[in-house]
């Protein structure tokens, strides 16, 4: 039987992922941003001290993920398109072992919905990247309207994040800088979207990319209802 990678549970986010994650973030991810990249984090302050919140980033990169996990410094569990669970065992199960999880791209499903529910009763936050996939055009545009949608559902706050430098892949040591950028929380409980355009505005006002306030995708679902009714 297919596993169904979009329904998670709160007893798989134990400290085994946790460890995991950390492992990569340590051994493997930040000796490649350091010597490859001349890795910088800003605006640390801005992380809240307490409570769930979303981490929410622009995505340039197979490496953005682990990019805010080492600048947020805490376990995030990844919203990941689909497709991505389907590029063999080996890439599958690294994914799921860091705690990721499929999500459909053109709408919210259920399975999705009751997964964040489940991140409630962990430790671990809830990181998407609300432009869907890859863009390395330094624009912010097609914003998906879903992460706004779970933000208010779930009633957590919106943590926005830059990053740039790694719109092209380096493997000169130290010729590239990368700069991962934390902003100022946005407030769940702000129209949808005036979530969208702060979100749009803060992290292209700190990657001195373009926004095209008016690019916003619709997700299909009435989610907020449907997460009500989980």
């Amino acid at each position: 039987m297919k596993r169904n990678y979009s329904r998670r549970y709160a007893n798989e986010y134990n400290i085994f992922r946790y460890m995991y994650q950390a492992l990569w973030c340590i051994f493997v991810a930040i000796p490649i941003f350091w010597l490859f990249y001349k890795f910088e984090v800003r605006g640390r302050e801005n992380i809240p001290n307490k409570g769930k919140f979303i981490c929410a980033a622009n995505h340039i990169s197979y490496f953005d993920p682990f990019l805010v996990s080492v600048a947020v410094k805490k376990p995030i569990a990844y919203m990941a398109k689909k497709e991505l669970f389907e590029n063999g065992w080996f890439f599958t199960l690294n994914m799921d072992l860091l705690g990721a999880f499929a999500v459909n791209r053109q709408k919210l499903e259920i399975s999705t919905i009751k997964t964040v529910k489940e991140l409630t009763n962990t430790n671990w936050l809830l990181g998407i990247f609300p432009q869907g996939g890859i863009r390395k055009n330094y624009t912010i545009e097609k914003i998906n309207k879903g992460f706004a949608v779970i933000a208010k559902a779930a009633k957590w706050d919106i943590l926005p994040i830059s990053i740039i430098g790694c719109e092209k892949y380096n493997w000169i040591p130290f010729k590239s800088k990368v700069v991962v950028q934390i902003g100022k929380p946005i407030s769940y409980e702000l129209a949808e979207d005036d979530i969208i355009d702060q979100w749009g505005k803060q992290v292209a006002s700190m990657s001195h990319y373009q926004y095209i306030e008016t690019d916003i995708v619709e997700t299909e679902q009435d989610s907020k209802q449907e997460f009500a009714d989980v």
